[in-house]
């Protein structure tokens, strides 16, 4: 109840936003008509597209998306006419006849004193609500990225349609005191025809803005800054009124504290070693829904019955998974003839990572023998209620989840809780002691007291800290200028970039990102081009080559390559940490460049 609260009173706040400003025309251009018959539908139809529209591409993939895009321009050529007959209605006279027709009634349903069209209204309305890219707050960020990984169901779509109510109902009261100010004019000057054409202007005008993306860019940004304090703070407001309500969003869990949060409830338990008598936190969820299954046929839980199972969440771009491995792998290995049977959950991130290609030789590359479940569906993940990469949970031979732990970290205490879990099953001699997984590489274990920098997305979805803010045009090409100084954590492009939203793309060669970080290591997610040819790349750190600071993928002098879609070390730095300029050129064209990791 209280996120559908929540959702309302972020769409309400939508009307504070400047990206809201292109839409304006559309719903004034029905000022000055009764709200029942004209601004009601019109409000509706906006609404109730935006919802379904929002659904389908927050579960559909990427098909929606691109569908989604021809409507817009459709809404965009519907609504640039209607625009034209109210700024110019003798064109229509000068079309053919069809046209004319249409021009005509579009220009009567226009009319202030035309009899009222509630059809016409509507179709506005289902245009407009294509056209609608509200920014993406708190609250709308929310409710998206829930939607993505729990997956389709009636309460996704309530939420945004709660979310589409909130702000329809504060236009409507816009569109109600516009009515009598227009109205008022009309009956004092008898602008009623020079209004017509105003809001005709006005119209196009919007038409421009969205069709040169300014509604999703300059204005996307502006609109982030002056509402987001607002939603945030309303967030927590109303998740102080209800202990239930739980972040939906996933993370990638980088525990060093060993802290691991219960299944049920969210509370926190911190313990140094496995506690004489292990809760039980719940059954083994079911296994299905998995696309594939690798290095083993399809396993359910209750054929599990009678082994103790470790489950293990990950991804394989993802750094903090990465950094467990050593660990998982050696217990797989350890403990497989006791009764321990080890499970990978693959749950995807980003888009390349459904492939199952890429998986596939992610793990041979990195030598991981035991089953792996392919959740592309998120299907295991929304079962586990899991939000965590990485994430292990420890069941016992009844089929019960008897532990778990949320990211890196606390690796003695999973462990002992293997052997305790293999000792109640009834194993016959369960070895003792801890394995020493000193692993090398991307697999080494971070330097936690020197990392200040933090994972940073370089799609607008979810980046931060890009500088100047301003200037992030999503989805198209545009040439960025670097400046001349970062402050700690800041990052920017250079050269022809077009940024889409979980991942941006160079046009041209000799594109550069830059970041100023301080960590011992830096890692950058990346990807070769769509025909899959190396890009070639050039490192430098504070504009020399990184000499003995190149990671495990640059040579010395701060060369590589982009061969496939993978995490690539970039920095490794021996000695002291401080501050640093990182940069990486593409001497070629194509690369995509996802997140940023440090270590």
């Amino acid at each position: 109840m209280w996120l559908l609260v929540l959702a309302y009173l972020g769409g309400v706040l939508t009307i504070l936003s400047p990206c809201i400003l292109p839409v304006l025309p559309f719903v004034f251009a029905r000022t000055g008509q009764p709200f029942i018959k004209n601004g009601l539908p019109l409000l509706a139809g906006m609404a109730l597209t935006f919802a379904l529209v929002a659904s389908l591409a927050a579960v559909g993939g990427g098909w929606v998306v691109q569908l989604n895009q021809y409507g817009r321009w459709l809404a965009l050529l519907f609504v640039a006419l209607f625009g034209l007959t109210l700024l110019l209605p003798q064109l229509a006279e000068r079309l053919t006849r069809p046209l004319v027709a249409a021009g005509s009634r579009l220009s009567e349903a226009a009319g202030a004193n035309a009899r009222p069209r509630p059809g016409a209204s509507l179709l506005i309305g289902v245009a407009t609500g294509l056209l609608w890219a509200p920014c993406a707050g708190p609250i709308l960020g929310l409710v998206l990225t829930g939607a993505a990984l729990q997956g389709a169901s009636i309460g996704t779509t309530l939420l945004l349609l709660a979310y589409a109510l909130g702000a329809a109902s504060s236009l409507a009261v816009a569109l109600l005191l516009g009515g009598k100010v227009f109205a008022a004019m009309k009956r004092s000057i008898g602008a009623g025809e020079w209004l017509r054409r105003g809001l005709g202007a006005a119209m196009l005008a919007g038409v421009v803005t969205i069709a040169l993306g300014l509604d999703t860019g300059l204005l996307a940004r502006v609109s982030t800054a002056s509402t987001g304090g607002l939603e945030q703070a309303l967030v927590g407001r109303l998740a102080g009124k209800s202990g239930a309500m739980m972040a939906q969003i996933p993370a990638s869990a980088d525990d060093q504290s060993g802290s691991a949060m219960m299944v049920a409830g969210g509370a926190m338990k911190v313990a140094a070693n496995a506690p004489a008598t292990l809760p039980v936190e719940g059954n083994l969820p079911p296994l299905e829904g998995a696309v594939q299954w690798l290095n083993s046929a399809p396993l359910s839980a209750q054929a599990l019955k009678g082994k103790v199972v470790l489950v293990d969440f990950w991804t394989y771009s993802c750094i903090n998974c990465l950094r467990t491995l050593p660990y998982v792998k050696a217990w797989a290995e350890k403990y497989r003839d006791q009764g321990l049977v080890v499970i990978g959950v693959h749950a995807p991130e980003f888009a390349f990572e459904r492939d199952v290609g890429n998986v596939t030789k992610a793990m041979k590359d990195l030598g991981i023998t035991y089953p792996v479940a392919i959740d592309n569906d998120y299907r295991i993940w929304r079962a586990f209620n899991n939000e965590y990469w990485p994430a292990h949970y420890f069941a016992d031979a009844q089929g019960r989840i008897r532990y778990h732990h949320f990211g890196e970290g606390n690796y003695a205490e999973s462990e002992r809780v293997i052997q305790q879990l293999l000792r109640e099953a009834g194993a016959a001699k369960v070895t003792d002691g801890l394995i020493d997984a000193s692993a090398q590489g991307v697999q080494q274990a971070p330097d936690m007291n020197e990392v200040r920098s933090p994972e940073t997305y370089v799609g607008y979805q979810r980046s931060e800290h890009f500088v100047p803010e301003a200037s992030l045009a999503p989805d198209k090409i545009v040439a960025y200028s670097a400046p001349a100084t970062l402050a700690l954590n800041d990052w920017t492009l250079d050269g022809h970039w077009n940024v889409g939203s979980e991942r941006a793309t160079s046009a041209a060669g000799a594109s550069r990102i830059v970041y100023r970080f301080h960590a011992r290591d830096l890692h950058l997610v990346l990807g070769p081009g769509a025909d899959g040819k190396p890009v070639r790349f050039k490192v430098m750190i504070d504009g020399k080559a990184p000499g003995d600071a190149h990671g495990t993928d640059v040579a010395p002098d701060g060369s590589g390559s982009v061969t496939e879609q993978r995490l690539y070390q970039l920095v490794r730095q021996p000695g002291d940490v401080a501050d640093r300029t990182f940069s990486i050129e593409f001497l070629d064209p194509g690369v995509s460049a996802y997140a940023f990791t440090f270590g």
